[in-house]
């Protein structure tokens, strides 16, 4: 990965991921009755809302059977739009990794460098 540091890991697995994918629907899911799943997408959200706006993002992956690699990066800055509005890096995780995966490549981990000063 070029660009970004692997100081910290945009946690994607099977339960953060189903978390991530229930995030919109946390709260109406916690009124029909599943609590846990609301559980699930308040913690995959409350982890985004620690990233800064404009962070990078950058993962990469192979398929060593065939020699093949993949890299993908992104930023993403959304300002002042209501919540329904807002799109989370999770949610493009989750997107990006769902095609990638329909198409035979591995599950892709992202990692991100903070935007905190150093000094």
């Amino acid at each position: 990965m070029t660009g970004v540091s692997r100081r910290a890991l945009l946690g994607y697995s099977g339960s953060a991921a189903a978390g991530a994918a229930l995030a919109g629907a946390g709260s109406a899911r916690a009124a029909e009755g599943e609590p846990a799943a609301a559980a699930q997408a308040d913690a995959a959200q409350s982890s985004d809302a620690n990233v800064a706006n404009g962070t990078e993002f950058a993962g990469d992956v192979s398929i060593g059977d065939i020699d093949a690699m993949m890299q993908f990066s992104f930023k993403l800055n959304v300002e002042n739009a209501p919540a329904a509005k807002q799109i989370t890096p999770m949610e493009i995780v989750d997107a990006f990794n769902e095609i990638a995966m329909s198409r035979g490549w591995p599950k892709m981990t992202f990692y991100y460098a903070t935007s905190a000063p150093l000094n």
